[in-house]
C-alpha cells in the first residue's frame, strides 16, 4: 500500500549534456568539488526493480537532475513502465538522435527552456524538425520556460506552453515570485511524490539536494512500500501536519509547496 504516492521521478541518469547557468549542479561543479555528484547511470537491473513495484496509473518521470536521453538503453527503459504515464523533461539536445525510443513509446514530455540561453537557435531548430517528424503521434509535448523567455522563442511551435519561476540554483529558494501555498499549508510533493537517484537513493521529493538531507531510504535493499510507510517519512509528516516543516532538514530552508508557479 502506497496511498497518496502520485509521481515517482526515477533518475535515469545524472549525467547532463548542457552548462545552463542556473543550474545548481554546475554551481557544485565550480564553487564545491568536495560535494561532487559524481555523475552516472542507474543499472538496468535496478530500474526493472522499481518498475515492478510502482502502482499503476501514476506518473513516472524518467528524470532527476540529469539529461533523460543520455540514458543509452532508454527506450527499453520506457517500456518497462507501459503501466503508467510516463514522461521526462529534456534539453532537447538528442530529440533526433533519440527520436525512435521517444516517439510512440513516451507518454509526456516537456522541453525546457530558459532565459539567457546562448544554445536557443540549434535549440529552436532541433525542437522544428523533431515535430515535423514526430506529427501526431506521442508524445504529448509541451515547452516549459524558465524565467524571462522572448515569446518568439516557442509561440511559433504550436505547443502547450508551461511557465516556471526561477529559483537559486542551490535550491528552491530565493524565487523571483512568491511560490504558491495549497489552503492545507502541507507541501504536496512531500504528500505525494517520491525521488530514486541513480544510485537508488529515495528522497521525499525531487527538489535540489546535493547533501542528501531528504534521503528516506535506499532502493536496493528496501522496498518502495516500506521506505513510503517507514518511521522516518512517518515522522517527517507528523511535523508537515503541525506546520512544522522547519523540523525536517531539506524541507527547512525550502520555500516550495509542490505547487509550480508562473513566471
Amino acid at each position: 500500500m502506497m496511498n497518496g504516492l502520485s509521481t515517482v521521478n526515477v533518475e535515469l541518469t545524472s549525467r547532463c549534456n548542457k552548462n545552463c547557468w542556473m543550474c545548481g549542479r554546475r554551481k557544485i561543479d565550480r564553487e564545491y568539488p568536495d560535494i561532487s555528484m559524481n555523475y552516472g547511470d542507474m543499472n538496468f537491473d535496478l530500474v526493472r526493480k522499481i518498475a515492478k513495484q510502482l502502482p499503476p496509473n501514476i506518473v513516472v518521470q524518467l528524470h532527476n537532475n540529469g539529461e533523460p536521453l543520455l540514458y543509452p538503453s532508454f527506450g527499453k527503459a520506457v517500456k518497462l513502465f507501459d503501466k503508467h504515464i510516463t514522461s521526462i523533461d529534456t534539453n532537447g539536445k538528442l530529440l533526433l538522435k533519440k527520436f525512435d525510443e521517444i516517439v510512440d513509446n513516451l507518454d509526456t514530455m516537456a522541453i525546457s527552456m530558459f532565459e539567457d540561453d546562448l544554445e536557443w537557435e540549434e535549440q529552436d531548430n532541433i525542437i522544428k524538425k523533431f515535430l515535423e517528424k514526430k506529427g501526431n503521434r506521442k508524445p504529448y509535448t509541451i515547452i516549459r520556460v524558465n524565467g524571462k523567455v522572448g515569446t518568439g522563442r516557442y509561440e511559433h511551435l504550436g505547443l502547450t506552453v508551461a511557465y516556471r519561476n526561477l529559483h537559486s540554483p542551490m535550491g528552491s529558494f530565493n524565487y523571483t515570485k512568491p511560490p504558491t501555498i495549497p489552503e492545507i499549508g502541507i507541501c504536496l510533493d512531500f504528500l505525494h511524490h517520491l525521488s530514486i537517484n541513480r544510485k537508488g537513493k529515495v528522497s521525499i521529493c525531487v527538489r535540489f539536494d546535493p547533501k542528501g538531507l531528504g534521503i528516506i531510504g535506499d532502493a536496493n535493499i528496501q522496498t518502495l512500500e516500506e521506505i513510503w510507510n517507514g518511521e522516518k517519512r512517518m515522522k517527517w509528516l507528523e511535523y508537515h501536519k503541525k506546520g512544522q516543516r522547519s523540523m525536517i532538514p531539506l524541507c527547512s530552508f525550502c520555500e516550495f509547496y509542490g505547487v509550480p508557479t508562473g513566471g
